[in-house]
């Protein structure tokens, strides 16, 4: 019977410890879609806002106690989301991004307060249309030959976009089709060039081709968008040979003299490729009309004569110069043919010759009676003059030389040749008890060793010219090679001498005529400029000719996206978007995707002949006026964008100014400092009363009549002043400082100068009439003291200064 009770008391416990059994808490699992439980398949968009709730969770206790949640993630990994404990709100506390983490890991536990339950979980970030599409592979340039085919590949461009589905798609266009040569393929990206469509080297080097790249568009944050993004192929056209060469300088004019020798030079041609990206070898070839007087070098496009000047049997030469390109195979290619002219020049080299009746002869004899007749001809001489000379070289004058006034000489100017005739002139003067002969010479001024000129040439500028010493004619050396760029006009002296060493001096100005070779050149092929709305952006190339047309540049846009947003000036090279266009909103409506930079492809273009032109490719960021007047250093800082240097320049101008006026206003305070140091010190050397009397009574004091001698003062009453400056609040202006005093002596000093409190100023009419104070003895006295010390000191300053 003792065990018993024992075995029922064990049961009973046994029984109770069951009873109070505490069973574990435990989620709600609600399914897919559900946005409370236990997150079980649950999925979150990459858009959502940073502090969104997005899930609950929920759970029991089975004894029904209270219960906390908890979430938690791996070290390693981003907190992504809180929770609160008591209701289980789950909020999103980071962004989220897919294209970088597409799943994220979490712990979440339930508490009931003994037991905790926890689960492992997995939340899916799914995509939303929040990247845009990213060329690869930039920069994309190509190399295409001038004369490629119609519909030829010449590129071909790639773009990814890292979202799924629609918003991962991409197709591609050109941002501006109908003003391009090229097309585009939406699908695999390849750029071709049009149907019909042709490229040139010789007008247009490059082309820059701008290409969009567009996603298939996606919600985002609740609204559906499309990104897209462009890139910039550069079409670089490769000359092909298409051109025919083209002579410089033209036209051609050449001069053989009588005394030039076989095989001279006469002048040289000069004819280029007209396919200058890769240029053919020129040979130069005479045609017709030489009739073998002349040959040229069909390397160097020189024409020498191969006869004496006096085997030709013409005056003028018409030459026809043909230029034949060699291919690089050796063989002809494109011909070109331009005429020459080539003069014979006569030269003043043949002086004039006297006949007589049997042949060249200098002396010519007659006797006659004295005192024949005024005006008979004396007809015993009978002499010719002839000059072999051409033209106006043939022309001469005859005078006679020896006393003066008694003969006369018909005719005084010849041409070629004239029978010349002796007139008495002075019947007087032949007397035979004067002269028993009489001896002239009909001369010619330009003949014999008077007419032998040579010729010379002097100065620095003459270096690279020649000069015949006979004919005088003037030409460059054979070495020379003359550019206008670099030097536009030589000058230099000619020394004509004749063989009595009689000599003139000429100064010659030889100016050099441009040929056009340059082409016109931008500082950059790829410029970035920022405009502010309403304001121009300029562009420059420069031509390096020396000379008006061929440096003259005018400029062009060639392509534009979009066409018709910009004008430009074509001689001054300022773009301006165009009148209709005035904020950019109106920009927006024509540029769909937004952008604020626009490419532009501008051209470079001389007025030369031939005409040369280059291209460059313009960026162009549009801000707005008000974003300008927001901030003045901003707006600064805006336009100076393209040009630092401008911007560190007007700030470095604006600190020097700020540093001079520092140092102006320093400078001045300390010499006034200075001069304060000197003066002060001695005025202020007063020993003040040791018990002046109250205000009251000084001034009570102070007031005196005013006699004769005091005339000059008027003492006036100080305003009490409750600031304790020195500002005087009357109206009368305050009186001038006076002059320090002298130095003071090196001695002691025993003086007492009394304290007024009061002003000195000039005596003002007075306004109201007031009866004269009669003045007493005393006040006279003291007035007549301080009008004493008061010159005294004025004295003293005037010494002093």
């Amino acid at each position: 019977m003792g065990r018993g009770p024992r075995a029922i008391l064990a049961l009973g416990l046994l029984f109770l410890r069951l009873a109070q059994a505490n069973f574990a808490p435990h989620f709600f699992d609600n399914g897919v879609g559900s946005t409370n439980g236990n997150m079980a398949l649950f999925s979150l968009p990459e858009d959502t806002p940073v502090g969104s709730h997005v899930y609950t969770l929920n759970g029991t206790d089975p004894e029904g106690n209270p219960v906390s949640y908890h979430i938690s993630f791996d070290p390693s990994a981003r907190s992504v989301f809180s929770v609160d404990p008591n209701f289980g709100t789950i909020t999103l506390v980071e962004e989220l991004d897919r294209e970088r983490e597409d799943e994220i890991e979490a712990t979440i536990s339930i508490s009931d307060g003994l037991n905790l339950v926890a689960e492992k979980v997995t939340i899916l970030v799914t995509d939303a249309n929040d990247e845009a599409p990213r060329f690869i592979q930039e920069p994309y340039v190509v190399q295409v030959p001038e004369d490629i085919l119609a519909g030829s590949s010449i590129a071909k461009v790639h773009a990814v976009d890292r979202d799924t589905g629609s918003g991962g798609s991409v197709t591609y266009f050109l941002q501006n089709p109908h003003s391009t040569k090229f097309a585009m393929d939406r699908h695999s990206g390849v750029l071709r060039l049009q149907p019909g469509a042709t490229l040139d080297y010789e007008k247009a080097r490059t082309h820059f081709v701008t290409v969009v790249a567009k996603d298939g568009g996606g919600r985002l944050r609740g609204a559906d968008v499309v990104f897209s993004a462009t890139a910039t192929v550069t079409v670089n056209v490769e000359d092909v040979q298409d051109m025919a060469p083209v002579f410089v300088g033209t036209p051609y004019y050449g001069y053989v003299y009588e005394d030039t020798l076989p095989g001279s030079e006469v002048l040289t041609v000069v004819a280029m490729d007209g396919d200058q990206g890769k240029p053919n070898r020129i040979l130069y070839s005479l045609m017709n009309g030489s009739d073998g007087a002349f040959e040229i070098n069909e390397t160097s496009g020189a024409i020498y004569v191969m006869q004496s000047p006096a085997q030709l049997r013409r005056d003028v030469y018409e030459l026809h110069v043909q230029v034949t390109e060699v291919s690089s195979a050796g063989t002809p290619a494109a011909q070109a043919m331009v005429p020459v002219t080539i003069r014979i020049v006569d030269l003043n080299n043949h002086p004039p010759t006297f006949y007589g009746e049997s042949g060249p002869q200098n002396r010519f004899e007659l006797s006659m009676y004295e005192h024949p007749p005024q005006g008979e001809i004396l007809r015993g001489l009978k002499i010719t003059v002839n000059d072999s000379d051409q033209g106006a070289n043939a022309k001469f004058n005859l005078r006679l030389v020896g006393p003066g006034g008694i003969f006369r000489v018909v005719p005084q100017t010849v041409l070629n040749e004239a029978q010349v005739t002796i007139i008495v002139e002075n019947s007087a003067a032949i007397d035979f008890e004067k002269f028993k002969v009489l001896t002239f010479k009909a001369v010619d001024p330009d003949t014999g060793p008077w007419g032998e000129v040579k010729y010379s040439i002097y100065g620095s500028g003459a270096d690279y010219f020649l000069i015949h010493s006979s004919s005088g004619m003037i030409y460059t050396q054979p070495w020379a090679s003359l550019d206008a760029e670099a030097t536009t006009r030589y000058n230099f002296y000619v020394k004509a001498e004749d063989m009595e060493g009689k000599y003139s001096l000429a100064e010659v100005f030889v100016t050099l005529l441009d040929v056009n070779d340059h082409y016109p050149q931008f500082g950059k092929r790829v410029q970035e400029k920022t405009m502010v709305l309403g304001t121009p952006v300029k562009i420059e190339a420069t031509d390096q000719d020396a000379e008006e047309p061929n440096n003259l540049v005018d400029y062009s846009i060639t392509h534009a996206e979009p066409a018709n947003v910009f004008d430009i000036d074509a001689h001054t090279g300022e773009i301006r978007l165009k009148n209709s266009i005035r904020s950019l909103d109106a920009l927006h409506n024509i540029t769909p995707n937004g952008d604020r930079t626009w490419s532009l492809e501008v051209q470079a273009k001389d007025r030369g002949s031939p005409s040369f032109s280059t291209t460059a490719l313009l960026r162009i960021d549009i801000v707005d006026t008000e974003m300008q007047s927001r901030s003045p250093m901003a707006a600064f800082l805006m336009q100076t964008k393209d040009n630092p240097m401008k911007a560190v320049g007007v700030l470095a101008g604006i600190m020097a100014i700020i540093v001079a006026i520092t140092v102006l206003i320093s400078t001045a305070s300390f010499w006034r400092n200075k001069k304060s140091n000197k003066v002060l010190p001695v005025r202020r050397v007063l020993r003040k009363r040791p018990s002046p009397a109250p205000r009251t009574v000084r001034i009570k004091w102070l007031k005196f009549g005013r006699t004769k001698a005091a005339d000059k003062f008027v003492l006036r009453e100080d305003r009490p002043n409750e600031n304790c400056n020195n500002n005087s609040l009357g109206s009368t202006p305050p009186p001038t400082a006076p002059a320090p005093p002298p130095p003071p002596s090196m001695g002691p000093a025993h003086w007492t100068v009394p304290t007024v409190s009061g002003s000195l100023a000039p005596r003002q009419p007075p306004r109201s009439p007031k009866p004269k104070a009669v003045g007493s003895p005393v006040q006279s006295a003291l007035v007549s003291e301080l009008r004493q010390k008061f010159e005294k000191k004025n004295v003293h300053n005037k010494a002093y200064f």
